[in-house]
């Protein structure tokens, strides 16, 4: 998955509210007057996880992946290995390890994520709970 900016996450949310308005449809009032669903009536009625709660899901769970191979792999290298060179000057964009950090944060996992990537039972039930994050 690729690294998301707080903008595309909000274009996600939409279009998949948007979806969401087109299968559901109108809501009748009392006085027969019709009206779009609110936000949160769509959550109630759709209680799966949301698009970004996906995308955040399956980003953990590629990342325990790629932690569990061995250090030859080219792809473990990028990610435990840090880049040499300078920076150029301006803000440092939004990184995919940066995500992957704030998705751990907000389920509260502390410590050395590569080595907890190496029990997958553990790392399935993480994931699981990314996935289940705020879902009614």
């Amino acid at each position: 998955t690729w690294s998301l900016t707080q903008r595309e996450e909000h274009r996600f949310q939409v279009f998949e509210n948007r979806v969401l308005r087109r299968i559901f449809g109108p809501k009748r009032e009392d006085d027969g007057a019709w009206r779009k669903l609110h936000n949160y009536e769509l959550k109630n009625l759709y209680s799966s996880p949301n698009i970004f709660r996906v995308i955040q899901s399956r980003r953990v769970r590629w990342a325990g992946h790629v932690a569990r191979m061995d250090g030859t792999r080219g792809v473990h290298r990028v990610l435990v290995g840090k880049p040499e060179g300078k920076r150029p000057l301006r803000r440092p964009r939004r990184r995919w390890e940066d995500n992957l950090r704030r998705d751990l944060w907000e389920i509260e996992v502390e410590g050395d994520w590569i080595l907890l990537a190496q029990d997958r039972v553990r790392w399935r039930a993480l994931v699981n709970s990314v996935m289940n994050l705020r879902v009614r």
